[in-house]
């Protein structure tokens, strides 16, 4: 069945100095695997920029074609005694050693929100090379999810794009009270993010205040791509980008 594309979105708390495991793990090891028996594309895989958010802690976006394909991800998933995959045993305990726990949302996006596979193509053909990500969740008044995404597409990317900033993702989160969304922008340098939140927060900072009749909360965090991260590599992550013995570097 056709429909809109869905997405895992997770925060993850990373133990120790175990971030640049993880990263690699998330991307090299279970890409490569959740691309071919779930059907899921890895998004993003970024850390958080302490100073902004939680930490140690990562952001992981996995991508679906639909609701049926999330569906399947589960079936498939939730097999095992313990609520996971009998054939990811071993994934599964090498995760764990790397992190704590964390928070999961299911997003829906917009058909106008890029899929991972355009960005990829653009990012090949020279453009969003990126320093860094806002990644924004947004509170809003129960019911309005929708309306402030529509307020997004029809002019908060060009007031974005006024102070340097390239829509990456917009979403409503699921299986909720359609009261929040999660956007995410890409910056080309970080001299031009701190212009972009520096007095007023310029053409950006103008357009998020107005739209605080409906949004009750607007938290913005910085992100930085893993070095597997398709927006980075214009790709997805691949067998390939593994070490010659993988299980020596989870």
């Amino acid at each position: 069945m056709p429909g809109p594309r869905v997405y895992i979105h997770e925060f993850i708390d990373i133990l120790g100095h175990n971030r640049a495991r993880y990263m690699y793990h998330m991307t090299a090891n279970w890409g490569p695997i959740g691309r071919a028996e779930r059907a899921q594309s890895c998004f993003g895989v970024w850390g958080v920029v302490g100073s902004t958010g939680q930490w140690p802690q990562v952001v992981n976006l996995w991508e679906y074609e639909n609701w049926d394909a999330l569906g399947a991800n589960f079936e498939t998933e939730l097999t095992g005694a313990g609520l996971q995959d009998r054939s990811l045993e071993d994934w599964w305990a090498a995760a764990a050693e790397f992190r704590s726990g964390g928070r999961d949302r299911i997003l829906v996006a917009p058909d106008w929100s890029p899929s991972i596979a355009s960005l990829c193509e653009h990012r090949v053909q020279g453009g969003l090379v990126a320093a860094g990500y806002a990644h924004e969740v947004v509170t809003c008044r129960p019911g309005s999810a929708a309306e402030i995404l529509e307020r997004v597409h029809a002019d908060g990317m060009a007031a974005y794009a006024a102070s340097g900033l390239t829509l990456v993702g917009a979403f409503a989160r699921a299986m909720a009270a359609d009261d929040e969304c999660i956007l995410i922008w890409a910056f080309p340098t970080w001299a031009g993010w701190a212009a972009s939140e520096a007095g007023d927060g310029g053409a950006a900072g103008r357009w998020r205040r107005a739209q605080f009749d409906l949004a009750t909360q607007w938290e913005r965090i910085l992100l930085a791509d893993a070095p597997l991260s398709p927006l980075r590599i214009g790709r997805q992550p691949n067998e390939g980008d593994r070490e010659p013995t993988w299980e020596n570097n989870i």
